[in-house]
C-alpha cells in the first residue's frame, strides 16, 4: 500500500493530518511509510488532482474526494463526527486506508 500526504506550507492543518495519518497507518499493522508531497504550484495541483491541503492518497486514490470537487491550492475541510475540521479523524483515516 502506498500512502501519500499532499499539502502546501501555508496550510495550518497538514501537520495534524500527518500525525493522525501516521497513527492510522500504524493501527493497520502493515509496514507502510507515509510520503509527504509538497504541492507548490497550480500546475502541480492539477497534475496530482489535489483537492486541497491536506489530502491523502492511498494507492493513488483520494478516499475522501467528493465527485466534482475543485482542484487547486486551497485549504481543505472534512466533515468529522465532531463537525467540520481541517483533517480527517484517525478513525476516518483508518477507514480510508482499509477501504482499498
Amino acid at each position: 500500500m502506498k500512502v501519500q500526504l499532499l499539502y502546501f506550507d501555508e496550510c495550518p492543518n497538514w501537520q495534524v493530518a500527518d500525525a493522525r495519518l501516521r497513527e492510522a497507518v500504524a493501527a493497520v499493522g502493515r509496514a507502510t511509510e507515509v510520503e509527504r508531497v509538497l504541492v507548490t504550484t497550480t500546475e502541480e495541483a492539477e497534475a496530482w488532482g489535489f483537492h486541497g491541503s491536506p489530502s491523502v492518497l492511498v494507492d493513488g486514490q483520494d478516499p475522501f474526494a467528493e465527485p466534482g470537487a475543485a482542484v487547486g491550492l486551497s485549504c481543505r475541510l472534512y466533515l468529522t463526527p465532531a463537525g467540520v475540521g481541517g483533517s480527517p479523524t484517525v478513525e476516518q483515516l483508518l477507514e480510508g486506508l482499509t477501504r482499498t
